[in-house]
């Protein structure tokens, strides 16, 4: 139970106890913190049931909460506000339960639903580069805070694996090496091998065959076809594909394995096409499939749209699926493997129409139950400093392992006076710089809301000031070294001694509201903000008050909990942002 809904319980019995309706009780975070700290706007909403003037309602509660020693204040704002006001002692004891997991910091909503995070999306054969970062943290993040909010998160990559760019490398491999026995019509899998593949090799060969497919129309036919005989099960093309997924995987998990994303499920389209004649069957016996110049369509415009629907195209004239087609049957396949409660894609927002038109298709074919929360989550893109798309400086696409080189070398730079640091081997030493690194990029991608584009600045995200995931990996060292000057100190109870402790502690009590509202609204920029406003808090503390040094016994010990608690609320944050923190900077 979050504090608003604690507060709440009680202000809606006094609300009862004076004659009204308790639904009247509703607290909410005040919206003059210079004022009060949490306020009740249910009196308005009283008038008019009871006839009675909003301050004369207000007022009879707030003499009834008067006698609460829970509140330091309740008191009537014309014309009828209820502003509140926690007593000290009552905020220290709220903020203790969260330090002894009485109260929880994350709210367990989930009750053990599943809930598929469909996230990643990289094409097999294929190097990532800097558009797959935003999928990855960005999933990643959503995930973890699903998972934390009590429910089975599982996370599915969806790999492109059985598309054109398969087909592209094939013909490619079988236009330098014929000689193959994968390429031969005798190809036994049980007798002829394979020859091995590097990684090396397939981010130089799809490039090539892309670009040898827009000049060659004849290689463009050939890589069609290597596509469509791949998908009708030639044995060589199948061992042949087989051997690029595993280099493919397993060079993909070194890339996401540095930015701490990780995932489930290792699902690609291959595995939802056993599912897309069970599709086509139920689309058939629903009447839903008809054809259209050659073409298999599922027409899904309503009288009550008020924007252009066109139909979904389901099966091509040539018989080859698309991308809807997979996802259809992806969505049979998740069904029958978890029956999820939520199913969520993040996936470039551009691909709203898609979305909507592969979930409308669902819903008439009764792929899930009517209950089941199949969203978008759009996300923009990343640009450079001139507003278009961030590019290298040859004007081509950064790869994802030259961009997380390239930021560790930078953080390595920023680093280099440090003198803990410079204490290390240079090992030890690039394994912070990385990790800091890490955290710059992702917290510089997550403040933003997933929806909006950003503009990608380096300098920007590893400074120590402002919103940046270093500020907070910094806030996160500082508090360690408070904790190390301190010594062995037993746990002590929270109190308040000034202004900027009370402040904290509200801030940390507040926490489980962030985060419920991050998962509400799918968005962990709310995160970000809530980690950033409490290390603020915490930065002006730490320069106003003594805390090791402290002379007061008692004073003292209250302040090494508040930064143990500090301390612990967030790294959970960092540990939902999939942020790694530091012990020393």
């Amino acid at each position: 139970m979050t504090i608003t809904d604690t507060l709440t319980a009680i202000v809606s019995e006094a609300f009862e106890a004076c004659g009204y309706d308790r639904s009247l009780g509703v607290v909410t975070l005040s919206d003059r913190l210079d004022l009060c700290q949490f306020q009740c706007n249910g009196a308005f909403g009283g008038a008019k049931l009871y006839h009675k003037a909003p301050a004369k309602i207000a007022g009879d509660v707030a003499d009834k909460l008067s006698k609460n020693p829970l509140f330091e204040k309740a008191e009537v704002a014309m014309p009828g506000f209820l502003n509140l006001t926690l007593a000290d002692d009552a905020l220290a004891s709220l903020a203790d339960e969260l330090q002894n997991g009485v109260r929880p910091l994350i709210e367990q909503v989930g009750g053990g639903k599943n809930v598929v995070v469909d996230y990643g999306g990289p094409n097999v054969a294929k190097p990532l580069h800097i558009g797959h970062l935003r999928p990855a943290i960005i999933g990643e993040a959503i995930k973890r805070l699903v998972a934390a909010s009590g429910y089975h998160a599982i996370g599915d990559i969806h790999l492109g694996d059985w598309g054109l760019q398969i087909g592209l490398v094939i013909a490619e491999l079988c236009s330098r090496h014929p000689d193959w026995a994968c390429f031969a019509d005798s190809f036994d899998p049980d007798k002829d091998a394979i020859p091995a593949l590097t990684v090396e090799l397939l981010q130089e060969i799809y490039p090539f065959a892309s670009a040898r497919s827009k000049e060659d129309a004849e290689f463009k036919a050939a890589a069609m076809k290597a596509t469509f005989d791949l998908q009708n099960g030639k044995p060589g093309y199948l061992a042949l594909w087989n051997e690029i997924l595993r280099v493919s995987v397993a060079d993909l998990k070194q890339n996401y394995d540095k930015l701490s994303v990780h995932f489930e499920l290792w699902y690609g389209e291959s595995d939802a096409e056993k599912y897309v004649g069970e599709l086509l069957d139920t689309l058939k016996n629903q009447s839903l499939l008809h054809e259209s110049n050659g073409a298999q369509i599922v027409d899904l415009a309503e009288d009550s749209d008020t924007a252009p629907m066109p139909p979904i195209l389901i099966k091509k004239a040539d018989g080859s699926s698309l991308y809807a087609t997979t996802d259809l049957a992806t969505i049979i396949q998740r069904q029958r493997d978890f029956q999820p409660d939520k199913i969520w894609y993040v996936v470039d927002k551009r691909q709203s129409l898609h979305f909507d038109q592969v979930f409308r298709c669902a819903r008439k074919a009764g792929l899930v139950p009517a209950s089941t929360d199949l969203q978008h989550l759009g996300f923009g893109t990343i640009n450079g400093a001139d507003g278009k798309p961030f590019k290298t400086r040859d004007g081509g696409v950064m790869q994802l392992s030259t961009l997380l080189e390239t930021v560790t070398d930078a953080a390595m730079d920023k680093l280099k006076t440090s003198d803990y640091l410079n204490s290390l081997s240079e090992a030890d030493k690039r394994a912070v710089a990385e990790k800091v690194g890490m955290a710059a990029i992702k917290f510089g991608d997550l403040i933003n809301h997933r929806a909006k584009d950003y503009i990608f600045d380096m300098d920007k995200f590893l400074s120590f000031e402002g919103k940046t995931g270093t500020y907070l990996l910094y806030t996160v060292t500082r508090i360690n070294s408070v904790l190390k000057k301190a010594g062995d100190i037993s746990p002590a109870p929270l109190a308040v001694y000034s202004d900027v402790e009370r402040e904290l502690l509200l801030a940390l009590l507040l926490t489980p509201e962030a985060f419920g509202k991050a998962l509400a609204e799918q968005a962990p920029n709310l995160i970000c903000e809530n980690a950033y406003h409490i290390a603020s808090i915490f930065s002006r503390f730490y320069h106003d008050h003594k805390i090791a040094s402290e002379p007061d016994a008692a004073k003292k010990a209250a302040r090494i909990a508040l930064c143990r608690l500090t301390r612990q609320v967030l790294l959970a944050h960092l540990d939902i942002l999939g942020i790694e923190a530091v012990d020393n900077m």
